[in-house]
């Protein structure tokens, strides 16, 4: 799935899906013992361009969210997420 923040058929639920994706993609390549890789460029670019669209308490809740059901600690993830900050 690529964005296309131009469709008039985008809705939020799709920035949150395109977000939730690159999350769990990361927790899964970093964090999990898992053979498959799962990010790549396209789910990281969808996942930006969401982000410009999503309030920061939706893109928290969902790290949140995610960190728990993977058992990943929050700061841990965060700084996966964003290690240049």
């Amino acid at each position: 799935m690529t964005l296309d923040l131009n469709d008039p058929e985008l809705e939020f639920s799709d920035l949150v899906y395109a977000y939730q994706t690159w999350v769990m993609a990361v927790i899964n390549d970093e964090k999990l013992d898992s053979e498959d890789t799962l990010l790549n460029d396209d789910i990281t670019e969808d996942a930006l361009n969401a982000m410009r669209f999503l309030p920061g308490e939706v893109t928290s809740a969902i790290e949140t969210c995610l960190a728990r059901v993977y058992n990943v600690n929050e700061d841990e993830l965060a700084q996966l997420l964003f290690p240049e900050e």
